[in-house]
């Protein structure tokens, strides 16, 4: 049956949510949907759609675990490619929850971290593009050609993961060292943790597990940003 596993993948993700909250981790990102996704057949496609519709529905319940715990909700991604229902109902997921402070869950849907590159620097070129434009039409000069006309911050202010900090873990279940696509901008200085069980099998001790191991090479990790 299409997403049955999704949907005990789900209540997996509102357990770890739970945990998060009380062990105090403010930023949590899931990857609910690639777009590589949608080249799996029209039928299953629109499964996960009508559950993915679903769930954001379930978020925007008054008692939902967003709306207990007091958690902001965001949908990264190129979300031009969800159908209409589920790109309104995430609109509607993140406005109502943007006055949610004590933490933050970013779903990545439509989403691969090569797209988010690309659209970031196209971004950047625009942005760029029409700085120049301008400076042209009030009668400036123009950039030298030596110039970096485009810098790092630049492209990471683009980035559809540019309201979060870097992850300083990732988890990736079944035994999975590959990353899949996922944030491959943000991780080159994070821990990864793969565990041998399947998402929807995942607990607290597989998650109390992840947190030691990151506390154990913390400051390995923390040196090694310091020498950026």
């Amino acid at each position: 049956m299409h997403g049955a596993g999704h949907k005990v993948g789900y209540s997996a993700l509102m357990s770890m949510l739970k945990y998060c909250y009380e062990l105090g981790v403010r930023y949590v990102t899931v990857y609910a949907f690639s777009i590589e996704n949608f080249k799996r057949s029209p039928e299953e496609v629109q499964s996960l759609m009508d559950l993915m519709l679903d769930k954001i529905e379930e978020l925007l319940m008054e008692e939902s675990i967003v709306n207990r715990y007091g958690i902001r909700v965001y949908f990264s991604g190129n979300l031009k490619l969800l159908n209409e229902p589920v790109r309104l109902a995430a609109e509607r997921a993140m406005l109502a929850t943007a006055k949610n402070s004590k933490a933050i869950l970013s779903i990545c849907v439509a989403y691969t971290s090569t797209n988010e590159i690309v659209h970031a620097v196209q971004e950047s070129c625009e942005e760029k593009w029409d700085e120049i434009t301008l400076l042209n039409s009030n009668g400036g000069n123009e950039p030298d050609e030596n110039t970096n006309l485009i810098k790092l911050t630049d492209i990471e202010k683009h980035m559809y993961m540019a309201f979060a900090p870097d992850p300083d873990i990732i988890v990736r279940t079944s035994g999975e060292t590959r990353l899949s696509n996922f944030l491959l901008w943000q991780s080159a200085n994070c821990y990864l943790y793969s565990p041998s069980v399947l998402w929807p099998e995942i607990g607290f001790r597989q998650f109390l597990w992840a947190i030691l191991n990151f506390q154990r090479i913390q400051v390995y990790l923390d040196k090694k940003i310091k020498q950026l």
